[in-house]
């Protein structure tokens, strides 16, 4: 073998064997593989069709507060302190004032009669309406010893003078100028009657705007041994 054929030969193996050497050097070191990213965390995502769901949808929801039942009103007494409106059962309230024309009225005094009570006022349409039936009523029940009172509510004693010569009016009629009386009865609504028996116990009332039917009603109550009729 020639000089220059051992020479290359030489090298070519020296190359071989370095070779040889790299490539186990490179196969016995180790890989460290580049790390791998999580996902980060979203918004939570639905099928496709489908809508995503609310907040409201998964929040929980707060028990509902106790209802607190609200408090019946009560119920104001009658005049007298009955439940009735007009005192109905009880004693009749104090009834003393001037009277047209001179004198007094006072209801303590007519114990022992039946007495109807009317407040009323020379302005009110209702209360003149009702005088005619009540003079009736009163005429025809004259001899049970009825008693009939009208009590004129803040007005001045001409006026309802007047009033009471242009209508004719017979029975008595009282002056209740700052209203004392209207205040203890609790009569408001003019006008107003109340039916009050021989021992001076209210035993029926009502509203005014009556007519004979309510009007005999209310009398048969204090007058039982008599059958009122309406006319």
């Amino acid at each position: 073998m020639g000089g220059k054929t051992a020479i290359t030969a030489g090298l070519v193996t020296g190359v071989l064997a370095g070779a040889a050497v790299l490539g186990g050097i490179l196969f016995l070191a180790p890989t460290n593989p580049p790390p791998t990213a999580l996902p980060s965390p979203g918004p939570p995502t639905a099928a496709p069709g489908s809508a995503l769901p609310s907040p409201s949808a998964v929040a929980s929801t707060p028990s509902a507060s106790p209802t607190v039942a609200a408090a019946s009103p009560a119920v104001s007494p009658g005049p007298s302190g009955g439940d009735t409106g007009f005192g109905v059962g009880e004693p009749a309230p104090v009834l003393a004032m001037p009277q047209v024309g001179g004198g007094e009225i006072d209801l303590a005094k007519l114990r022992g009669k039946p007495v109807w009570v009317n407040f009323m006022a020379t302005w009110c349409p209702s209360c003149q309406d009702e005088l005619p039936a009540m003079a009736g009523f009163a005429a025809r029940n004259e001899d049970t010893g009825l008693q009939v009172i009208l009590v004129d509510v803040r007005e001045d004693e001409a006026a309802v003078a007047a009033f009471a010569e242009g209508l004719g009016v017979t029975f008595p009629v009282g002056l209740d100028g700052d209203g004392a009386a209207q205040d203890a009865w609790g009569a408001y609504a003019l006008p107003v009657h109340y039916w009050i028996d021989a021992d001076g116990v209210v035993r029926d009332g009502a509203l005014g705007g009556i007519g004979p039917d309510v009007m005999a009603a209310g009398l048969q109550t204090i007058l039982p041994r008599v059958e009122v009729t309406p006319g």
